[in-house]
């Protein structure tokens, strides 16, 4: 673990986590993200049913965020500079994540919308990482 600042680590994953609660709310994706995916929505949210009980979906969410920083902090180091870390964030979050769901996509016949959504995620989600672990001390 000498390889990544945990404390650093723990920031990203929780601001990720953040990040997703807005990207996915009504003030943003939310209502489209539902209906892209034919979930129900109340008018403002998705609901959560469909994906079990929202306590689980927000403990293993989170846990897949620091799954998520922890693997990117060991792939920019302890003390990366914020160029260097923001230049593997896009490389990681549009060339790696958003990809591959493309790919995924394309098979499961999802739409441009859903995609364009849920890869923009996870390329603003690795730069907050880039950005977090770029400018921690």
């Amino acid at each position: 673990m000498d390889q990544i600042n945990v404390f650093a680590v723990l920031a990203a994953a929780a601001s990720s986590f953040l990040l997703g609660g807005f990207w996915y709310s009504s003030a943003l994706f939310g209502p489209s993200w539902g209906r892209a995916n034919g979930i129900v929505t109340t008018g403002r949210e998705p609901t959560l049913a469909s994906q079990g009980h929202p306590a689980r979906v927000f403990v293993l969410s989170f846990g897949f965020a620091l799954v998520a920083a922890t693997c990117f902090g060991f792939l920019v180091g302890p003390q990366p500079t914020l160029p260097h870390a923001l230049t593997q964030a896009v490389i990681v979050g549009a060339g790696l994540v958003a990809a591959s769901f493309g790919i995924n996509y394309q098979f499961a016949n999802r739409t441009l919308t859903l995609w364009l959504i849920d890869g923009g995620y996870h390329v603003a989600q690795f730069v907050l990482f880039g950005v977090v672990l770029g400018v921690w001390p």
